[in-house]
Formats: C-alpha cells, sequence, structure tokens
C-alpha cells in the first residue's frame, strides 16, 4: 500500500462512518464531525498527513479531535478502524419489508446537495446512489423562496447545470454509465404557480413539486393551489402531499387538509406522479391516502428526499409502505430505466 492511498484509506473511512451514522438517523453534529474531518485531510497535501500522523499531531489541525485521529490512524496503518467495523456490523437491515420492490428501483428521483439544504456534494450523493444499485438520480435542489433551505438562484441554478454536465462526462466513464438527471423541488406558491420560471422549467429532467409554506390553509383553497400545480405541464411528481411530520428533531407537524379525491384524480388525468415520501419522520403520505391513491390509478414515485449520502438507503421506507398498499412496480416511475423516464417527463 502506498502512503497516497492510506492517506485515500483514511478519508474513504471516515465519509463510510458518516454513512452509517446518517443511515442510523445519528444525531447532525455526530455525523459533521466525521465527514469535516474526511473534507480537512482531503484538503491537505498526503506528504503532510503522513507527517503529522508520524509526529502525532493530526489534532492540532482544526476539524480533527480525537476520535477521528484514531480513525485516520487505524487507516492509514493498512486496518478497517474499529469503530467502522462496529458501525459495518449493527448495520443490519433496514427493514425487513419492501426488500422486493426496492430491488425493482433504478433511481431515486427526490434528493438534495450542499447547493441546497444537503450536506454533501453532488458527487457523493451520485457515488453512493449508484453503490446502492442505482443507474441514475435527479438531483432536485430547492427553488429560490425557500430561503431557510438555501435555495438555489436563477444564477446557481444554471451554473449547476454546468456543473452537471462536467459530472455527468465523469461518472459515466467511472460508473458504467451513470447519470444525474437535472431537477428541483420546486415550492408550490399560494396561488398554486411555481416558484421557478418556465424557461428553467423547462431545461429540467424532473420536476418534483411541493408545498412547504403556509401549510394549514384551509381545505378549498389548498385543494385548488395543489389542483393549479399538479396541472403545470412541468410538474412530473407532487412531493409529501400532506406536508405531516410524525417525528424527529423538527417535531411533529398534522397534515395539511385538502381534497384527496381531487387532488389524486389530478394526478391521474395529468399524468403527475404522486411521491411515497420515505423520509422516517415523513412517511407521507399515510396508508390510507395511498390506498386512495391506488384504487384512483394514479402512478408513484418512491423517493428518500435525502439530504445525506447515508438517508439514500432509506428508500426501502417507502417500498415497504407501497408494498403494505398494493403498489405494483409497473405503477412506479423509477422502476423504469433513464431512456423511458425522460420520454415521460418529456411528455
Amino acid at each position: 500500500m502506498t502512503d497516497k492511498a492510506g492517506v485515500e484509506d483514511a478519508i474513504a473511512a471516515l465519509r463510510a462512518i458518516g454513512y452509517y451514522l446518517e443511515r442510523d438517523r445519528q444525531p447532525t453534529h455526530r455525523v459533521k464531525a466525521y465527514r469535516r474531518a474526511a473534507d480537512t485531510i482531503a484538503a491537505l497535501p498526503a506528504a503532510e498527513v503522513r507527517a503529522r500522523r508520524r509526529a502525532g499531531t493530526l489534532t492540532e489541525i482544526a476539524g480533527i479531535g480525537p476520535k477521528t485521529e484514531a480513525v485516520i490512524v487505524e487507516a492509514m496503518d493498512g486496518a478497517t478502524p474499529s469503530y467502522l467495523v462496529k458501525l459495518e456490523e449493527a448495520a443490519g437491515e433496514l427493514t425487513t419489508a419492501g426488500n422486493q420492490l426496492r430491488a425493482d428501483l433504478k433511481a431515486d428521483l427526490h434528493l438534495h446537495s450542499e447547493w441546497s439544504d444537503g450536506g454533501s456534494p453532488i458527487e457523493e450523493m451520485a457515488r453512493t446512489a449508484h453503490h446502492l444499485g442505482h443507474s441514475y438520480i435527479a438531483l432536485t435542489d430547492h427553488s429560490p423562496r425557500l430561503t431557510v433551505a438555501n435555495g438555489l438562484s436563477r444564477e446557481r441554478r444554471l451554473q449547476q447545470l454546468e456543473v452537471v454536465a462536467e459530472l455527468n462526462k465523469k461518472l459515466a466513464d467511472e460508473l458504467d454509465g451513470f447519470q444525474i438527471l437535472n431537477g428541483i423541488e420546486v415550492d408550490i406558491n399560494e396561488d398554486g404557480t411555481l416558484d421557478c420560471d418556465t424557461e428553467i422549467l423547462a431545461r429540467l429532467d424532473v420536476v418534483v413539486a411541493s408545498v412547504h409554506s403556509k401549510l394549514r390553509m384551509a381545505s378549498e383553497p389548498m385543494t385548488e393551489r395543489m389542483v393549479r400545480a399538479i396541472a403545470n405541464p412541468h410538474v412530473d411528481v407532487l412531493g409529501h402531499c400532506t406536508g405531516r411530520l410524525i417525528t424527529g428533531g423538527r417535531g411533529t407537524r398534522p397534515e395539511s387538509e385538502f381534497d384527496p379525491e381531487v387532488v389524486f384524480e389530478a394526478c391521474r388525468q395529468f399524468g403527475t406522479a404522486v411521491e411515497i415520501n420515505s423520509r422516517p419522520e415523513r412517511l407521507d403520505p399515510p396508508k390510507r391516502l395511498l390506498a386512495m391513491a391506488v384504487e384512483m390509478e394514479c402512478m408513484f414515485s418512491i423517493d428518500t428526499d435525502a439530504h445525506a449520502p447515508g438517508q439514500l438507503d432509506w428508500q426501502v421506507y417507502g417500498c415497504e409502505r407501497a408494498e403494505d398498499c398494493g403498489v405494483t412496480p409497473d405503477r412506479v416511475i423509477n422502476t423504469w430505466d433513464q431512456q423511458q423516464l425522460l420520454e415521460w417527463t418529456a411528455s
């Protein structure tokens, strides 16, 4: 093993620890400690990392503490760090159901990067998705109105399109043709219009439309708001339709009130997929509404809404609920290959 490989192994080990902690829903500060340490040593010359390892001065670098130092040292010595071994052994399956449908999925169509409110670079999200068996993903960072989530301005969105184009050239060669589709999670404004100009929407491959504000609107105006967005020809997926939160650090939040029969009929008529959001704090829509959407012959997209690489593995939670409610693979748009998906979104 070369010295350079030893440093690269340390970076990989730190990121793998971050992945398992994210997957297990551990506190954000714990995850960030390992990802920050990985970024810190990745930014340094390998010779400096080796010199500090020999001198025992790694912890003098901002972002490296005793625990992350121990991981770096073990990895550079050619061993699998003991903490990583412990996490790998404890990982196991997230759930015992949903695995058959999960095996049919070829993509995740709703995820975020550090460009908006995610915690990792686009490339790391893409590589993790490929490692989990996907052949493509849709990058759906937030639209400008959602400032709390660092929504992308028009200028940043155009810049991201260029970045993704360059990444796709690189990843196609390295990851057997894996591709990142250009997408957006666009805010549904109070009047049902979308928080993004038509020219930008037309350039994107996948548009997920979600309500993030005024979630307690009365049922009738909320229904009208959602239907207007669903009817927009650029919208492909209705994201986390009730907006509920059932657990987690943000607390709980009740479902938004709307007429589900009207909303799901609009999805059916206008060819908009209903998202089955896999985030443990959302699990949206609730099963009673998911069963209704199945009965009303809607199409679906089973997505993670991941904000970190480890969360990309949560897709099985949505698959479990989909199977429970009778969703079959032919009704799930991300079981399709990339070309079929793109033909559908373009139509």
